[in-house]
């Protein structure tokens, strides 16, 4: 996997944590200083937590299935990316008020958010990344994440929720694509 294709997995991860701190910005525009950083550290951390928790499953059992990964890393992004695009559809009323300056509320919000990081590192694994590689790989996934929720916890009154629809659909068809790649590069397809 390139750096560019990290970057992509890592900005299609961080969709649901931009469209979570979107909303609170929206509902909770002064967030004091320590409260703003607890929040963005708090998403980033887990997300890059998850995604090396997902990558050391994944190396475990790699050997026994070497021969068909490609197929499992494929069907875990295909899998992510339509679940992202079907949630962006969902008519579910989304103008619920997260506040995410409860440490409660916060810690929920940062793991149902990064659960999917969990196939990520899963797929990282698949495709080879190396143990000298995952650690930068994480800690590109962690600061993407931090910059995702700054972004949608200052932008959050000004952009709206329409936006955070619309980039959960983007970061499914960003899965399904990086999917689609690692599978035709194992099948050389484009070759």
């Amino acid at each position: 996997m390139t750096f560019a294709e990290l970057i992509l997995l890592a900005v299609s991860l961080c969709f649901d944590t931009f469209a979570v701190c979107i909303s609170s910005g929206i509902c909770l525009p002064q967030i004091p200083r320590l409260n703003f950083a607890k929040i963005v550290f708090t998403f980033g951390f887990i997300q890059a937590l998850f995604t090396l928790a997902g990558w050391i499953a994944g190396r475990s059992f790699l050997q026994l299935i070497s021969s068909f990964d490609h197929w499992i890393a494929f069907l875990l992004l295909l899998y992510l990316g339509v679940k992202m695009i079907r949630e962006s559809l969902s008519s579910k009323d989304s103008d619920v008020c997260i506040d995410l300056r409860n440490t409660r509320v916060l810690l929920g919000s940062a793991v149902a958010t990064s659960i999917d990081a969990v196939a990520a590192g899963v797929t990282l694994a698949f495709v080879g990344i190396s143990q000298a590689k995952i650690f930068g790989g994480v800690i590109t996934i962690g600061v993407i994440t931090i910059l995702s929720a700054t972004i949608g916890i200052k932008w959050g009154r000004r952009i709206g929720n329409k936006i955070g629809k619309r980039s959960e659909m983007a970061g499914g068809v960003i899965l399904i694509l990086l999917g689609l790649k690692i599978l035709a590069d194992h099948l050389d397809f484009l070759y």
